[in-house]
């Protein structure tokens, strides 16, 4: 199965051009190191219904197995992707942002401050990431031991858990 990502920055300067994003490109290169390509990666401000509405859209088109988001997880008023995720998810993943948060507090003590979360909406999967190009690559690092069992999971096409066991 071909394994393809979508990318949504949420940051209200680098949506506006006031800063470069290289958030995303990091994001799509982390990706591309494990095998998933990227078809998208759409920057858009800390708003609530155009994060909530890019989140679906993009889910909803079927042929995208994961989006990340970048940004937005933190404890400002605007940071509200976490929330903007919640709408639109159909069932959460809580242990992938404790995963994340556990292996970042291994970093930075300000991994605790991380808000994300992670969820799926029909067969795609959604995970929150810190905004940084460097939080965002060391994340898909962390997750990269599950990703590709967790997106074949959600696209029904996964073997059992048990049989990956090496015990």
């Amino acid at each position: 199965m071909e394994k393809i990502a979508a990318i949504i920055v949420a940051s209200d300067s680098r949506s506006d051009g006031r800063r470069e994003d290289l958030t995303g490109p990091a994001a799509a290169e982390a990706l591309a190191a494990l095998g998933i390509g990227t078809i998208e990666i759409a920057v858009v401000p800390d708003d609530f219904d155009e994060l909530s509405d890019k989140i679906a859209a993009l889910a909803d088109r079927g042929d995208v197995h994961l989006i990340l988001t970048c940004g937005g997880t933190g404890l400002s008023p605007r940071d509200v992707t976490p929330e903007a995720t919640l709408e639109v998810v159909e069932r959460t993943v809580p242990g992938i942002p404790q995963l994340l948060r556990q292996r970042g507090l291994e970093v930075t003590p300000h991994a605790a401050l991380s808000r994300g979360i992670a969820g799926i909406r029909g067969s795609t999967l959604i995970v929150n990431l810190p905004g940084s190009p460097r939080a965002v690559r060391e994340n898909i690092a962390f997750l990269a031991p599950v990703l590709t069992h967790a997106i074949e999971t959600v696209a029904g096409r996964a073997v059992e858990c048990a049989a990956l066991r090496k015990d």
